[in-house]
């Protein structure tokens, strides 16, 4: 059951990549539904990484989670300075690595 759902959800992740990229499609965007699209990134990823940071147990802490933290802003400082997707995760990912091996 668990495969059934598995390729039912990559189907439909797949069907809704290809209607807007497939350039022989006639379905376009319009600008403003462009822009509304491009907050979507951001709010999932802050969804994801933000109780990672700031709730590590479960409930908010400051104490223990120091890597997280700076490793977090240590990540958003790289990604304006450098906007280079590849190089900020690879660097945020060491950074973060070695953090917790000396912080904890």
């Amino acid at each position: 059951m668990i495969y059934l759902l598995i390729i039912l959800l990559t189907l439909i992740v797949f069907a809704s990549r290809y209607l807007f990229l497939e350039p022989s499609v006639p379905l376009r965007l319009s600008s403003r539904a462009q822009r509304f699209l491009s907050y979507a990134s951001p709010a999932v990823l802050t969804a994801i990484w933000g109780p990672i940071v700031f709730m590590p147990h479960g409930e908010l802490v400051f104490e223990d989670n120091w890597p997280y933290l700076l490793g977090a802003v240590f990540a958003i400082v790289l990604a304006r300075v450098t906007n280079n997707v590849l190089f900020t995760t690879i660097v945020s990912i060491g950074f973060f690595l070695i953090l917790k091996l000396y912080l904890q």
